[in-house]
């Protein structure tokens, strides 16, 4: 074989080697790639503890409305999973609710509820006098147990009522005869029966407080996300759905004490039997 020949074979075998290592190169990336977990998307409640669950855990994620629209989402398969209240799990999914197929997985958080109101306000010292009244009589343990959520009580402390000496929201209730709350549809805690009336433990005990002030009570449906500017409006005296107290809301509403434990959990469809 001549020396001319002799190199291009040899550059043909270089070439054949290189081909090859390429090749196997990219398989190998392929191949990794495929291994890769697939980053998961959760449906989440715009404003809601779920949603600053996501963010803390650098989740992918889809903010929805309302926490129904995030199971909705989950059902659909346009997210993965859904972080939502464990009171509202215990309610809508699993064995006779409305989402069967569902199951909890891991829990994000704990956490406490209570009810918002503007800064400056007299009417949390009143709803805290009414927690501490029905607790103490057990009328608040029986309405919770009407609901499901007696295991996530929190006791109340003994509490007075201290009234505003000025610009006071509970004595301008009282004159417009008519208790404001803000809510979003969310069971066990607000949410309507057959006839539409709104039923809940929140919705039972925020009327038993405008039984305690002589007036009737007006539920209005809230975007959650405005819920701050909704109070500090006065376009609703009390933000009471199921909202955690979360620093956010501590540092923007004067708020009662807590009276329900709860946590943020995923959801997602049952695997396949």
């Amino acid at each position: 074989m001549n020396k001319k020949l002799t190199k291009l074979v040899a550059l043909g075998m270089m070439a054949a080697l290189t081909l090859t290592a390429c090749g196997g190169g990219a398989k190998q990336e392929q191949q990794a790639a495929q291994e890769q977990p697939k980053q998961l998307v959760y449906a989440v409640e715009a404003g809601s503890a779920g949603e600053a669950a996501a963010k803390e855990n650098g989740f992918q994620f889809n903010a929805v409305a309302a926490q129904a629209d995030a199971l909705m989402e989950v059902k659909a398969g346009t997210s993965d999973a859904a972080i939502i209240d464990l009171l509202m799990a215990g309610a809508m999914i699993g064995e006779g609710t409305s989402y069967p197929d569902m199951v909890c997985g891991e829990q994000l958080t704990t956490e406490e509820y209570g009810v918002g109101c503007r800064k400056g306000s007299d009417l949390p010292s009143f709803i805290n006098a009414v927690f501490a009244e029905s607790y103490a009589s057990g009328q608040m343990q029986e309405v919770a147990k009407k609901y499901g959520v007696q295991a996530s009580l929190v006791e109340q402390p003994a509490c007075e009522f201290v009234a505003a000496e000025t610009d006071s929201d509970v004595a301008a209730i009282k004159e417009k005869g008519k208790f404001v709350v803000g809510i979003t549809e969310f069971a066990p805690m607000d949410y309507k029966d057959e006839n539409g009336n709104w039923i809940g433990f929140d919705a039972d005990m925020a009327r038993l407080v405008g039984e305690k002030l002589g007036v009737e009570v007006e539920f209005v449906v809230i975007d959650w996300d405005m819920k701050i500017l909704e109070v500090d409006s006065k376009n609703i005296d009390a933000v009471w759905n199921g909202m955690t107290l979360t620093n956010e809301v501590l540092g923007a509403m004067d708020c009662s004490n807590p009276y329900c434990n709860n946590a943020q959990v995923v959801v997602t469809k049952a695997a396949a039997k």
